[in-house]
């Protein structure tokens, strides 16, 4: 494991060790492997980037058995922050050989944090079903840090969260019910591996809030998925619905003004007999602002105005 060399202004606050690990898809572009060293190490991280990070096998990074090495061997590290470099897909197949209990260790004992969306969701909805371990949904190394400027509102939601500052999101939203007020635990990510988990020991069986996103997936097919959670009992036992970012689609004339907020109309149309609000808006996804949600974290959301705030309990509350 090699160390980065870039260092942090005097005038940064050091916050550790930052280990990169790619658990599922072969890193692309090194060069924005690169540039998202660079961006990490001037926000105070030391960051740690080692062989299996840029091995590729296939379109995987590296062989099934070397992503498990990577993994447990981050849980055992002094690394406070684990982070993903990217998604696509490989996580899946891993999950039967992951230690649960190493991971929620690493996080229960020694706070680290463990952060990544896309395919990084299969193992943090395998860990909250299987531990209850609670990870951060949000920015990756190459997808986020690796461009020439990150955004900023992406940056300060994952150091709000890493610095243990993070009380509240907000966002814009113009159909959140007036009144609403629910509680519940913070899950999801992105939908294709959410309706992948049904079925299996790595679903969480959680009465909560469930946030979704996606990206290449015609609005049919995202409304598939949606029927998938429905005919299987999940989304009518939420407290909310927030859907982010539903990316990189195109429409044919086939779909005759059959589009992503036509599906939108007949899932709340399906939800709203259950009481299950579902609200849109939300900064999250395959897209360049996003924020960092802790994913398996009890939550409050609310309207005020017109934006949605989501809650979370203090550290030490």
């Amino acid at each position: 494991m090699t160390t980065s060399a870039v260092a942090s202004s005097p005038a940064t606050p050091s916050r550790g060790i930052l280990r990169l690990l790619s658990p599922a898809g072969a890193v692309q572009d090194g060069a924005r492997l690169d540039r998202a060293e660079s961006h990490l190490g001037g926000l105070g991280f030391r960051v740690q980037s080692g062989a299996q990070v840029r091995a590729r096998v296939q379109r995987f990074a590296g062989t099934d058995a070397q992503r498990l090495r990577a993994i447990h061997a981050a849980a055992r590290s002094k690394a406070r922050v684990v982070m993903a470099t990217r998604g696509g897909y490989g996580l899946s197949r891993l999950l039967p050989g992951i230690d649960y209990a190493l991971i929620d260790d690493a996080v229960r004992a020694r706070g680290q944090l463990w952060v990544g969306h896309s395919d990084f969701t299969a193992l943090q909805l395998a860990l909250l079903a299987r531990t209850g371990t609670v990870t951060l949904s949000g920015p990756m190394a190459s997808y986020d840090f690796g461009e020439e400027r990150p955004d900023e509102i992406t940056v300060d939601s994952f150091l709000d969260a890493v610095d243990g500052t993070l009380e509240a999101v907000g966002f814009a939203c113009d159909d959140a019910p007036r009144g609403l007020d629910a509680q519940g635990v913070l899950w999801g990510g992105n939908l294709a591996l959410v309706a992948a988990a049904v079925g299996t020991p790595y679903l969480p069986r959680v009465r909560g809030v469930l946030f979704l996103e996606d990206v290449n997936v015609h609005p049919y097919a995202i409304e598939r998925m949606w029927i998938q959670l429905l005919q299987a009992g999940v989304l009518q036992r939420q407290k909310a619905v927030l859907l982010g970012h539903f990316t990189g689609y195109r429409l044919s004339p086939h779909d005759a003004g059959y589009d992503l907020p036509a599906a939108v109309d007949w899932l709340r149309g399906q939800l709203k007999p259950h009481g299950v609000p579902v609200l849109t808006g939300l900064p999250f996804g395959h897209v360049r602002t996003k924020l960092t949600l802790p994913h398996g974290l009890r939550c409050r959301v609310i309207r005020d105005g017109a934006e949605v705030f989501l809650f979370f309990p203090h550290p030490g509350h």
